[in-house]
């Protein structure tokens, strides 16, 4: 398997904090946030058959360093391995100046959209 990556770019907006999500006090880029950033950028690299798409079903991330609104994130996804149904990445989330800010693996599941809905509606 030759290694596919993505990289995608935002700017820290307000409604990104960690006071906003609740889940810390400051106005800082929040962990949920960064996990949103990586688990979007991994995502956007599996090709979906028609009627397919994908699960998040493990994340592990390091949030290292805080970021202040208006901070422009670079988050790298590398597919690093497919086994069946499975895709396995590598994520590096990097600041303007270039310092790594958070880093993470991240695991997906390919589920057909029809069957994986109407499980949910079963009681």
């Amino acid at each position: 398997m030759t290694e596919k990556t993505l990289t995608q770019t935002i700017t820290v907006k307000e409604h990104q904090t960690a006071s906003e999500y609740g889940s810390g006090l400051l106005a800082v880029f929040a962990t949920p946030a960064l996990v949103a950033l990586m688990e979007n950028t991994a995502m956007q690299l599996i090709e979906l058959p028609e009627g397919a798409s994908s699960v998040g079903v493990f994340i592990s991330v390091n949030h290292l360093k805080a970021s202040a609104v208006g901070e422009i994130i670079s988050c790298k996804a590398t597919l690093t391995a497919v086994e069946g149904r499975k895709y396995k990445f590598e994520l590096i989330a990097t600041d303007c100046k270039g310092d790594i800010i958070g880093t993470g693996i991240h695991e997906r599941v390919l589920i057909d959209v029809d069957r994986f809905m109407s499980k949910l509606n079963q009681k």
